[in-house]
């Protein structure tokens, strides 16, 4: 069957990649084009951001040769705006692309403007910034102070790596809650004793009221010193679906149904960190682990949809929390599908060992993607997922946890 559909995936990140590399495959007969728009050609490994931004060398992976021999064509490009209604993605190019259907992938980004001066004297993981991070951190010198702020999965990597890194520096991790509060006793015990033990200083309870050029303040006046800060709590979605007026969260994500379609638009799929989702134990938060498996579904679903045939909705559920602490040291706990926490967990170097095969596993699951098809989805959810809930807006989700990047 030729049908001619052109289908526009625009981020090239780990949802993105999936959707397009298993999309390739599943529409090869169909006659579909399929096109990744990402600003860059390198793809950025999200899930080691923690350790590029501490000087060491990654493995440099080119989005052209993770697509090779898909047929799916590749534009280095921003999209600037979305014109929903006539189906146009315009770039910064100065190209215009149509789409019959258009993949949304192009994630989140650190929430840097809730908290006055955040914005200004703040780093973050993403992009640009994640390089400035790591040029300060480079002009430190023993004694200079580093706070983290945000003690989530993404703080805690981040403030570990940068204490084993640099010993000389005196590094902070401020959080509401203390470090782990979503993981088990034993798990959380453990953690504890890799930040006692590389001289992370916790402060939990800490509600930053503003940051400042050398420090950050609290709500409750203290002022901690900041040689370097770096903002890790919170995200955002770009403003483009919302300037497209696709229907959008309060943080600017693509509100979808149970098949991952935009209410508004139903020819937007939306996947990973530019989706809200939920399901029937709870808002699925942003991370590779739940990100891939909407990409993997994301693009069964198009093929299907190419194919007239009917949908079943999204189902998913979590499996585990791996937490780098260092490169020496790392806790794995386990999980049930809403995320709270089992009995088992991993600790020290079976954990390290554990989080690196996570680390590496999505760039060999896209090259061995285009041989055979292959699953990111441990688990499905149970019963629970077997139907999709109406969505609600985040400020009645209450206490469900929301960070930045992704793991």
């Amino acid at each position: 069957m030729k049908n001619d559909r052109r289908i526009v995936i625009l981020g090239g990140g780990y949802s993105g990649l999936m959707t397009a590399v298993r999309l390739a495959r599943r529409a090869r007969r169909t006659g579909a084009r399929i096109t990744v728009v990402n600003p860059a050609d390198q793809f950025v490994e999200r899930l080691r951001t923690h350790q590029a931004v501490t000087g060491q060398d990654l493995a440099v992976l080119r989005i052209p040769d993770l697509l090779a021999g898909t047929g799916v064509a590749f534009v280095r490009a921003a999209a600037t705006a979305i014109d929903a209604d006539a189906r146009t993605v315009t770039l910064d190019n100065g190209t215009t692309l149509g789409y019959d259907t258009l993949v949304y992938a192009i994630g989140s980004t650190t929430d840097t403007g809730r908290v006055p001066g955040a914005d200004v004297h703040a780093f973050t993981l993403d992009g640009a910034r994640a390089a400035g991070f790591a040029a300060r951190l480079r002009e430190l010198g023993p004694g200079d102070a580093v706070v983290v702020c945000g003690g989530g999965l993404t703080g805690i990597e981040a403030a570990t790596e940068i204490a084993e890194s640099r010993p000389e520096l005196r590094v902070t991790l401020l959080g509401t809650d203390r470090p782990g509060a979503m993981m088990g006793d034993r798990a959380r015990a453990h953690l504890d004793r890799a930040l006692d033990r590389l001289g992370v200083t916790v402060r939990t309870g800490a509600r930053v009221a503003r940051v400042l050029a050398g420090s950050v303040e609290l709500e409750d006046g203290a002022t901690v010193p900041a040689d370097a800060c770096l903002w890790t709590a919170g995200v955002r979605a770009p403003a483009l679906a919302a300037d497209a007026g696709i229907t959008v969260d309060d943080r600017g994500m693509i509100v979808v149904d149970g098949t991952l379609r935009s209410v508004s638009h139903p020819d937007v799929h939306a996947v990973g960190d530019a989706a809200a989702i939920r399901l029937a134990w709870g808002r699925v938060h942003g991370t590779c682990q739940s990100g891939i498996p909407t990409g993997q579904y994301t693009a069964d679903a198009i093929a299907r949809l190419l194919r007239d045939r009917p949908l079943a909705p999204f189902r998913f559920g979590y499996f585990h929390q791996p937490v780098s602490l260092g490169r020496r040291d790392a806790v794995i706990q386990f999980t049930r599908p809403d995320d709270t926490p089992r009995r088992a967990y991993l600790k020290g170097r079976a954990a390290v060992l554990y989080k690196e095969a996570v680390s590496a596993s999505p760039w060999k699951m896209y090259r061995l993607g285009k041989r055979m098809y292959v699953t990111s989805i441990v688990s499905r959810g149970g019963r629970a997922t077997r139907e999709a809930v109406p969505y609600r807006p985040a400020e009645d989700v209450g206490s469900e946890r929301v960070e930045s990047g992704s793991r």
